[in-house]
């Protein structure tokens, strides 16, 4: 798996007349706690479809467990990450879609009631609808299609596939759209989600920048204590365990590439002492550098 240096995914969808795809993902041999998703976000509405494992992904600040077989539903903005909950294979797959799909139905007023919401951010389907409805697991087999025919391609592949999602937003919508309507407010799913945003991207894009924990706070405008209260809801680990996660990462993908010496790997990543580097990166790789180099 790569580790992407930006925290916005700009997730290629292809033929631009037809923006909607499905990529499968495969961790085969994850230990528990490994991170199957980075912390990233997308314009796109996403669903992701467990095929086999257990996990958990944090979506926004709350965590959702997800076994085979089950399906979440991640909105278009929301920050969110994976991680194994137990040993073993891990495999999902993502269908990603952006609203402009369905651009052919903008003047219908039946789409602007019943899917427009959804598609515009204005509304949200539950994370997990068949625990919020059992009606929501009806939608499992449609969203089966949808993935057969994008994976397969079979002629005409497209119309069926969007027939499909169409149908499955609609049922949804169905569902939820009635007490989602009485209860809706006016307060947003996650306040400070933008400056969360930013800070991370300028982890990932400042590896082996010093960021003490209250300088990150004040990014994000809170104390230390909430700061890190929130960090740890949105991303399921603290923000000293995440920054020296994203090093490690840097550091791996630096050591496979084999142009570097592992002094100069370490300072880069910010660790001045290579010793200390050693020890880290055996802590979240399980191997040495040394090791890392030899695969």
């Amino acid at each position: 798996m790569s580790y992407p240096r930006e925290l916005h995914e700009n997730t290629r969808l292809g033929d631009k007349a037809y923006p909607v795809q499905v990529f499968h993902n495969r961790c085969p041999g994850a230990k528990t706690k490994d991170c199957i998703l980075y912390l990233h976000w997308h314009e796109h509405f996403e669903i992701l479809c467990m095929r086999q494992g257990h996990a958990v992904f944090h979506i926004d600040t709350t965590p959702y467990n997800v076994k085979a077989g089950e399906f979440i539903i991640i909105p278009g903005g929301s920050l969110h990450v994976g991680y194994a909950l137990k040993d073993g294979d891990v495999r999902f797959d993502c269908v990603v879609v952006n609203a402009s799909l369905f651009n052919d139905s903008l003047h219908d007023p039946v789409h602007a009631r019943y899917v427009a919401p959804y598609m515009e951010g204005r509304l949200r389907f539950p994370v997990k609808p068949a625990e919020s409805d059992p009606a929501g697991a009806e939608c499992y087999p449609l969203l089966d299609e949808v993935i057969e025919e994008l994976a397969v391609r079979r002629p005409a592949y497209e119309l069926i596939a969007k027939s499909k999602l169409y149908t499955l937003f609609v049922l949804l919508a169905r569902t939820f759209m009635p007490a989602q309507l009485a209860e809706k407010t006016n307060e947003p799913y996650f306040s400070n989600r933008e400056r969360y945003k930013k800070l991370i991207q300028h982890i990932e894009n400042n590896i082996g920048e010093k960021l003490p924990v209250d300088a990150a706070a004040a990014e994000v405008g809170l104390n230390p204590f909430h700061f890190c209260k929130m960090f740890k809801r949105l991303t399921g680990r603290t923000f000293v365990d995440y920054v020296n996660l994203t090093r490690m990462n840097e550091a791996e993908r630096l050591l496979r590439e084999g142009t570097l010496t592992i002094t100069e790997i370490a300072g880069i990543v910010g660790c001045s002492n290579p010793n200390y580097f050693t020890k880290l990166y055996k802590q979240y790789k399980g191997m040495t550098p040394s090791q890392a180099r030899m695969i």
